[in-house]
């Protein structure tokens, strides 16, 4: 055993996060790590995290294999670098147990069979197991000391065509035979975990009402029209809208944190991002003064990056408000829920062609974007709220005015 071992936790990556999935061991037991080296990638329910090393030092033992969701501040490994506790400290907190230094491939990290026929299994095990309504006594394990796995509890699922089905768990569904049951991955689960959160937890409140768009459809035509420039999208326009009226209202660019409330000094849009691992919410950032093409062409960057999966920690956080565009998909209104800590989320609809009445009363065609605007009550009402949403729809139907860059409609 390594003298002067230190704890290496699970980080706390973000306001909201209380969980983190080791997704990679990128250093072996006993291997030299030099300062800045990433030890471990953790995976959020928004983004993968490749955590350094704050100074250089020897690596002990890897306590959590790849795959497994434990909380912030869990001791994920042991090394001779700095940490919070020594593993002395540890010891003598818990009580003792054999504990040997782990051999790559992570998944296979030991461990220590236990006394008193306590089944031996991984927390993601259980969890799965739980959830699938499988007995761990009927499981045979695969790890070490015959500590079961996760993928022993889903090969057990697999095998058991035979057998009588199991009791469902309180929390599932019976089902159609006909249909198929399969465990949700980590970044689903947390994702879910998360919106069932925010929408029990946040007070949220409703308002809705349609810009007319017909200028900023033609203002779009006639700029991606010349050549060599960036073209444009309606969502650049919405989030350069969006951005305006939080330079124009400050009180809406701030979240509810814990009972404090938190003011933000830079303005950050969230921009919803459809990718093959669900739907993500990255955070444009300083957009304060920026130009319309400006903008687009960070927004088209962020964007890629998302979905090559290579987003960066601070890309995933940040920001009072997201735009969630579903106008590609023919909906009049969509009621989207907030993405904590954020305090308010703006949903955007499909542009529909109606005929309103003029000043005479004659029919003219209009074309209007329905929009719902999603406030935390704790934060905001339904005043501050509408002067926001008006503000935005004054920028999208006088498009000319996002040409100037902080220009706030008076």
């Amino acid at each position: 055993m390594m003298s002067g071992m230190n704890d290496l936790l699970m980080p706390k990556l973000g306001l909201t996060m209380t969980e983190g999935l080791v997704a990679e061991w990128c250093v072996a037991p006993g291997a030299s790590v030099k300062q800045g080296d990433v030890i471990f990638v953790v995976e959020t329910e928004k983004v993968a995290n490749e955590i350094t090393a704050d100074a250089d030092g020897v690596m002990g033992e890897i306590l959590v294999p790849v795959g497994e969701t434990v909380p912030v501040g869990a001791v994920v490994a042991r090394w001779t670098g700095p940490g919070q506790r020594t593993s002395s400290e540890t010891a003598a907190a818990a009580p003792a147990a054999e504990s040997k230094p782990v051999s790559l491939p992570p998944q296979a990290v030991a461990a220590p069979a236990t006394s008193g026929g306590r089944i031996v299994a991984t927390p993601l095990a259980r969890r799965q197991a739980e959830e699938l309504g499988v007995a761990l006594q009927t499981v045979q394990g695969s790890g070490p000391h015959g500590r079961i796995k996760a993928a022993d509890v889903r090969a057990a699922v697999a095998n058991r065509k035979e057998a009588a089905p199991a009791a469902l768990p309180a929390q599932q569904t019976a089902i159609a035979p006909a249909a198929e049951r399969a465990p949700a991955s980590s970044l689903v689960q947390a994702m879910a975990r998360r919106m069932v959160e925010a929408k029990q937890n946040t007070p949220h409140f409703y308002l809705s009402a349609e810009a007319e768009v017909s200028e900023l459809l033609a203002l779009r035509a006639r700029l991606n029209a010349q050549q060599g420039q960036v073209k444009l999208t309606l969502n650049h326009f919405i989030v350069a809208a969006v951005a305006r009226a939080l330079e124009a209202l400050p009180q809406q660019n701030r979240i509810w944190d814990g009972g404090d409330v938190v003011q933000f000094r830079t303005i950050e849009v969230g921009v919803a991002v459809s990718t093959e691992r669900g739907l993500m919410a990255p955070v444009l950032h300083d957009l304060g003064g920026c130009s319309l093409d400006e903008i687009a062409r960070r927004a088209d960057q962020l964007v890629q990056r998302v979905r090559d999966g290579k987003a960066s920690r601070e890309d995933m956080q940040g920001g009072a408000i997201t735009v969630s565009n579903a106008g590609m998909f023919n909906v009049n209104y969509m009621t989207p829920i907030i993405n904590p800590p954020q305090s308010a989320i703006l949903g955007v609809g499909s542009i529909r062609d109606v005929f309103r009445p003029d000043a005479n009363g004659a029919p003219v065609l209009k074309r209007e974007m329905g929009l719902v605007l999603a406030g935390d009550h704790r934060l905001h009402d339904g005043t501050s709220g509408l002067q926001f949403l008006n503000r935005v729809i004054g920028f999208l139907q006088d498009p000319y005015l996002l040409l100037r860059s902080g220009t706030a409609v008076k």
